[in-house]
């Protein structure tokens, strides 16, 4: 799901305002029980960093530097390099109908033929979506946990899994005409990515992208499988008094296009960069990435699977039960801000404020 907080006036940043962000940071840990790491680098060096709370509730076990987050809508960056890459390797062109690329049984029967790749990347499809998240469009979803009481979360493996949720709904408009945030437009390009790879979609964004990228710690880990340094993602408790509870019935068993993907705060980093230097992946170029595509609200547009300021910086952020997910770079300054937490922004109010504090630092020292 999508989230993107405001930007408020910069001001110049002194180490006091960095001691602001970390007690505020450590007050929402005691008061409001936020889980989750900071970060703030400019080139080499790292300005800020904090990590706060317990990755496993159950064991003790905290949030150190090496933990990996469930990353939410974050995630589509990497599914759209995923797709670009493919394009550069010829297998797939961003001007080709969609109804061409996938086979009948992996895409919505309503999907109009004149829909393009391009249209999915910059969520101007018109496609009716299985989360929506307008309040004032049919289907508004506003509760994504939701929808796993029909459909269960744990079968979902293969995000071809999703399609009986929007696969027969009415496109909203025809493709071209207006920007609207689609999680199932990602869900496509996730299906697409493996089939016109070869690999598992999983598979695919890890050799692919990550790989070169060198985002060693990252990965679409399933929710069932043992691995180490992994956040536990935490629902409040149902009661006072009662314990918290993990996300495991409320998100997907493994992550696919429009999210999930397992990630360090680094790792993010490095992402970003290479985004920002381009030449890291198959013809995919700065531009192509960043070049401003659909307006979207104030100062920000729509690239392929970011979002841009008209001052350069951008970024993606994310939020999921059990998660919540922000990424900036600014290229002027060489500059990364990461927050990853294992609980998510209504649960800890505080969390936007924080984020906002970090921003307006990272941005401005």
């Amino acid at each position: 799901m999508a989230f993107r907080p405001g930007l408020r006036d910069p001001a110049v940043m002194t180490d006091a305002h960095w001691e602001e962000i970390a007690d505020l940071a450590k007050r929402l840990e005691e008061q409001e029980d936020f889980s989750g790491i900071l970060r703030v680098t400019r080139g080499a060096d790292v300005l800020y960093e904090s990590c706060h709370g317990l990755a496993n509730r159950a064991d003790g076990i905290p949030v150190r530097r090496t933990t990996r987050f469930a990353t939410a809508s974050l995630s589509k960056m990497f599914t759209a390099i995923g797709v670009l890459d493919a394009a550069g390797r010829g297998e797939v062109g961003l001007a080709d109908a969609v109804v061409d690329v996938l086979p009948a049984d992996k895409r919505p029967s309503t999907l109009r033929p004149d829909v393009r790749v391009h249209h999915l990347l910059e969520h101007t499809s018109g496609i009716a979506d299985y989360a929506e998240e307008d309040e004032d469009l049919p289907g508004y979803q506003p509760d994504y946990g939701a929808i796993w009481t029909d459909l269960p979360s744990y079968s979902v493996r293969d995000y071809v899994a999703l399609l009986p949720l929007f696969g027969d709904l009415p496109p909203l408009r025809p493709p071209g005409e207006e920007y609207h945030y689609s999680n199932a437009g990602y869900v496509l390009l996730g299906i697409l990515l493996a089939e016109v790879s070869g690999l598992p979609f999983g598979r695919a964004v890890e050799s692919r992208v990550f790989g070169p990228a060198g985002m060693r710690s990252s990965g679409y880990l399933a929710m069932d499988e043992v691995h180490s340094d992994v956040a536990t993602g935490y629902l409040p408790p149902a009661a006072p008094g009662d314990p918290w509870r993990t996300n495991i019935y409320s998100v997907p068993a493994v992550g696919g296009g429009d999210g999930g993907a397992l990630v360090t705060a680094e790792d993010v980093e490095r992402f970003l960069r290479a985004v920002n230097s381009g030449g890291v992946w198959r013809g995919v170029t700065r531009d192509l990435v960043l070049t401003p595509r659909v307006p979207q609200e104030g100062r920000w547009s729509g690239g392929y699977g970011v979002e841009i300021r008209d001052d350069g910086v951008f970024g993606k952020d994310g939020g999921d039960p059990g998660t919540s997910a922000i990424s900036r770079y600014q290229p002027a300054t060489d500059t990364t801000i990461v927050l990853l937490a294992n609980v998510e922004w209504d649960v800890v109010p505080g969390i936007v404020q924080l984020v906002n504090s970090l921003i307006d630092a990272g941005l401005s020292a």
